[in-house]
């Protein structure tokens, strides 16, 4: 499976009879997701069908379709919709049993409800309505399979984009790892360095006092654990890179632990030339997870 992008946008039309359509989706990021939908009057009952054609087709990001329909001809008039009118006096009597002195709702007020007025059109009958329908709803499963092609196609471009983040944070840790061979020789020497300067007129110290403090010194500086859990994240950071779908959650979630694991290098660093690369390790792991975002 290939990686997908959060982001997209997609249109189709078609016709059938003397009537048109046209679906627009747009997608963006999201941490769920969250499929809209903006049909015409009429339409009120395909947006089940719209929510769950998006559910079966994508994990995330915040989605939107609508609907817009044309016909040749004026429609013949329009119709009150009875029974969602019959519900919504049922809840007015509701709200006035429980709020006698609100203000009584103005009648354009209640005719502004979506669905309440409908669109008659006596020219076409039940099963041309039902047909219509049907082919509405293939054209909005080909609209989604252009924007699944598009999310894809961007996909592919932040595939590259994350491999080679990945590649500068694997050149990176392996320094950190070269460095870390030449702490213990460096830390002896600097503080047999610093114990001659401040002691100069004391006694000097035991070699065996002074290998215990660089013992001590050296275990506190030790980043070799933290190399190695930074290079097994980017190995499983790699192995989903290498697998697609749905990665981008746990992707965010490695990204929390190489940030982690840079902070603690950083943290126990006493070398400039470390702290500068942990920090060029924070700031490449802070551009890979701002990609990450974009990925479903």
């Amino acid at each position: 499976m290939a990686i997908q992008s959060m982001t997209g946008f997609a249109r189709a039309e078609g016709s059938h009879g003397d009537a048109s359509w046209a679906w627009e989706v747009k997608s963006v990021n999201g941490k769920g997701l969250d499929a809209r939908c903006r049909l015409p009057s009429g339409f009120d009952g395909l947006e089940q069908k719209v929510r769950a054609a998006i559910a079966e087709r994508f994990r995330r990001g915040n989605i939107s379709a609508s609907l817009n329909v044309t016909r040749s001809a004026e429609v013949s008039g329009y119709k009150v919709n009875v029974a969602l009118l019959d519900q919504v006096a049922d809840a007015l009597d509701i709200v006035k049993g429980k709020l006698p002195d609100a203000a009584p709702p103005r009648l354009d007020g209640i005719l502004a409800l979506r669905g309440l007025i409908e669109v008659e059109d006596e020219r076409q009958s039940e099963d041309e309505r039902k047909t219509f329908e049907s082919a509405v709803m293939k054209g909005l499963e080909e609209v989604l399979l252009r924007l699944e092609a598009g999310r894809n196609e961007e996909g592919a471009r932040l595939a590259e984009v994350l491999s080679g983040h990945v590649s500068e944070l694997e050149r990176l840790s392996e320094g950190a790892r070269n460095i870390a061979a030449t702490q213990p020789d460096a830390i002896t020497a600097r503080l047999k360095t610093q114990v001659e300067a401040l002691l100069a007129s004391v006694p000097a110290l035991t070699e065996e006092r002074l290998a215990q403090e660089a013992a001590l010194l050296m275990t506190k500086a030790d980043i070799r654990e933290e190399i190695d859990r930074l290079r097994a994240h980017l190995e499983a950071v790699r192995e989903l890179l290498s697998g697609g779908g749905a990665v981008g959650r746990r992707l965010d979630f490695l990204c929390q632990e190489l940030n982690r694991e840079a902070n603690t290098l950083c943290s126990k660093s006493s070398d400039v030339d470390l702290t500068r690369l942990g920090l060029n390790l924070k700031a490449t792991i802070d551009q890979f997870r701002e990609q990450v975002q974009n990925i479903e």
